[in-house]
């Protein structure tokens, strides 16, 4: 953990991405899903060599496919075609394609929010009908399915359910026992089930992630960006699993297996094959660091209350209680200098929420923590 606790802030403010560009340096940024480590060295290696060979071509989208099929199998235990894997720039991009593939224009696709944006805004885009199933809320404030909303949703005519396993922004990883339940009311109903499975590398102990792929017919969606950081570099896989999965992924067009980027692809492909090393010491940061982020909002914001992520870097806060309004990142950015994800971006569900980002170093997840409280005194 020691080498990734070396984040330093003048370094992180000379990137040029949205998070360290879209708010002046007075702000501390914890809005967008990406973590301030370095790359994994076989990553930064991967991407060296290819710009020193200027090897800045197109795709070759097959061994992308094997790579994933041998990470999935060591991972998970999965056993995969890599037939039925298709590459492609990223997660939305794949979402979309899902849509389009399991779905007639005007047909019902049923989100569980409070959820990642793009599952709106996919489901519209494509000229589909948005069927809300929103997940429910235990005592402890922790968030699951809830199957019979999911149930009255599919009565009702949705017929393919975009699943995000593990869950933005709760944190929260389905149990073997809840995607069971799912994948039987799916085959009941005649629906597909989608599942973004983007943060399934970033379990953290304590959960354990089950791919859908190994309990029910469908499409799933893989990247290794979240967990090593890869985003702007554009790879991710579209697999099938079961026979009307395979049968939905058989009418993508030939040319969306051209779309990743060459890079993203070589980056991907070595984090797969061997950058473990490095994610086994991200994944202890990350304990790390919601355990350290909950003593200090037991301690300085004690009223914010939220359930310490099962899986990834995010944590979904509960601001009601402060009647900060339906924004609370707003008076956050405003007398605290630090920008946290805004709640009802993620759905009706979000209103009195923000999502703040701990992927980035334990001290700098203190700065955030004291800003916070900073904005919050009278």
């Amino acid at each position: 953990m020691a080498l990734l606790e070396e984040v330093d802030l003048a370094r992180l403010r000379q990137r040029r991405s949205e998070k360290w560009r879209a708010y002046s340096d007075d702000v501390l940024p914890s809005f967008v899903a990406e973590m301030d480590f370095a790359l994994a060295p076989a990553v930064r290696v991967a991407l060296n060599e290819a710009i020193a060979l200027d090897d800045c071509g197109y795709v070759h989208p097959e061994p992308v496919s094997e790579a994933f099929v041998e990470y999935a199998a060591r991972r998970w235990g999965l056993t995969l075609d890599p037939a039925d894997v298709v590459p492609l720039p990223d997660v939305v991009t794949g979402l979309g394609w899902a849509v389009q593939l399991t779905t007639a224009p005007g047909e019902g696709v049923l989100i569980t929010p409070p959820v990642y944006p793009p599952f709106f805004s996919v489901v519209r885009q494509h000229g589909r009908a948005l069927v809300e199933a929103p997940l429910s809320r235990g005592p402890d404030g922790a968030y699951a399915l809830d199957l019979d909303t999911v149930e009255r949703g599919l009565r009702a005519g949705a017929r393919t359910v975009l699943l995000c396993s593990p869950h933005n922004p709760t944190g929260s990883v389905p149990s073997l026992e809840a995607l069971e339940a799912l994948a039987a009311l799916a085959e009941r109903f005649g629906a597909l089930v989608v599942s973004d499975e983007i943060w399934a590398p970033l379990v953290l102990p304590g959960a354990k992630h089950v791919p859908f792929a190994s309990v029910g017919d469908g499409l799933s969606l893989m990247s290794a960006s979240k967990a090593f950081n890869l985003a702007g570099l554009k790879c991710s896989v579209l697999f099938a699993h079961g026979p009307r999965g395979r049968a939905a992924l058989s009418a993508m067009p030939v040319e969306a297996r051209w779309s990743t980027g060459h890079l993203g692809a070589l980056a991907t492909m070595a984090a797969w094959r061997a950058g473990a090393p490095w994610l086994a010491d991200v994944l202890e940061t990350l304990d790390h660091n919601r355990r350290l982020f909950e003593s200090l909002r037991a301690e300085l914001f004690p009223a914010v209350r939220w359930v310490p992520p099962q899986a990834g870097y995010l944590g979904w806060l509960d601001c009601a209680a402060l009647d900060l309004g339906p924004d609370p990142a707003r008076l956050f950015l405003e007398r605290g200098r630090v920008a946290l994800g805004r709640g009802p971006t993620f759905g009706a569900p979000g209103q009195g929420f923000a999502r703040i980002n701990l992927g980035t170093s334990p001290a700098l997840v203190v700065s955030l923590a004291e800003r916070m409280a900073r904005a919050l005194r009278p």
